[in-house]
Formats: C-alpha cells, structure tokens, sequence
C-alpha cells in the first residue's frame, strides 16, 4: 500500500478519537479543543494525501473509491453530532446524508461495470465548505467552552450574545454547505446519468 492510501486509512482511524473527544464533555476538559485538534489533522491528511499521489504519479483505484469514502465517514459523524448537540438542524443534515447516499450509489453501480469514479472538482468544493463548516463550529464551541469555564470573559457581538451568534454562525456555515452538497450532488448525477439504466 502506497504513502497517500495509507494516509487515506489514517483519517477513518481517527475518526473513533474525535468522536471520543466530541462526544465526552463530561469526561474530558475542553472536549471541543481536542475534537478540534483530531478533525483538523484529519482533514490535513486528506490534502496531504492527494498533493502526494499527484505529485508522485500514484494514484490509485483503490485511493480513487477509499478518499471520498473516508472523507464522509469523518465529514457525517461531525455532523450527526452536532445534531445531537443542536450545533445543525436535523433536515440540513439529512439532506446531506441523502446526497452522499445517492453518489455512493452511483459509484457503486459504476464499479460493477468496471469503472471507478473520482470526485470531481464540484465534489471537492463541497467537501472544503463541509470541513470549513466544521471547523468553525468546533472553534465557536471551543471559545464558548473557555467562557463557560471562566478562562474567557462573556462577550457580545455587534451588540447580541456571543453564544447565539456563534452557534447561529455556525449553523449558517453548515447549511451553506448544504447547498454546495446538493449542487455538487445533482451535478455527479447529471455526469453519470448514463449508469442509470432505468429499462432493467
């Protein structure tokens, strides 16, 4: 197995420590920082990985299939949890639940006809405004943290509460992704419409 697929396996194994620390507050101090930590090193392998397969010529089928998938794996357990948290509305969620649910299909499909589909670059635009979302939300949360344990004064923005502000900003920042999510959905479908025999 070649550097940047292992760099693939890397991100989905530490998807289970950042949902330990995510998911944790009553255990660990400052879940949201180390959360924060684990999602950004994730994410950073992903750039990683590609800037290397690129650069070195080894891109693969098996990277080709596995990126994507390791991308949603920690992409949708952050965002189910935030649901959890009321961090992001359930149906913005779901909506982008169901677009990855219809692309992983359309790939599906494509491998049994011997063909392995790569993200496309609408693709990788979603996915960049889902790691953007996400990593705003955890610093918000992170900063509220700190002014929940004393170690930040309260504070207002423009005059409103920060804590509402924040959490609305965030919540805002996943629905934009939301959109690009359903954007870059419609957009794979319409690119591969042609796996789709609707006569069988």
């Amino acid at each position: 197995m070649n550097l940047p697929n292992k760099l693939t396996i890397a991100r989905i194994c530490i998807v289970p420590f950042f949902l330990v620390a995510l998911l944790a507050q009553d255990y660990i101090g400052l879940h949201y920082f180390w959360a924060l930590i684990l999602f950004a090193a994730a994410s950073y392998t992903d750039r990683l990985d590609g800037k290397i397969a690129r650069k070195t010529n080894q891109i693969t089928d098996f990277g080709k299939f596995m990126d994507p998938l390791a991308d949603k794996i920690l992409v949708l357990s952050a965002l189910v949890c935030f649901v959890q948290f009321g961090l992001a509305d359930s149906w913005v969620v779901v909506i982008i639940l169901a677009r990855e649910f219809m692309v992983t299909g359309i790939r599906l499909i494509a491998a049994e006809n011997g063909r392995v589909l790569a993200a496309n670059k609408w693709g990788k635009a979603k996915t960049v405004s889902q790691v953007v979302a996400i990593t705003a939300v955890l610093l918000f949360q992170f900063l509220l943290e700190l002014v929940r344990d004393g170690i930040l004064p309260e504070f207002t923005v423009f005059g409103s509460d920060g804590a509402f502000i924040l959490t609305w900003l965030g919540s805002f920042l996943v629905l934009i992704s939301a959109v690009f999510a359903v954007v870059s959905g419609m957009i794979y479908l319409m690119q591969n419409i042609q796996l789709i025999d609707t006569t069988k």
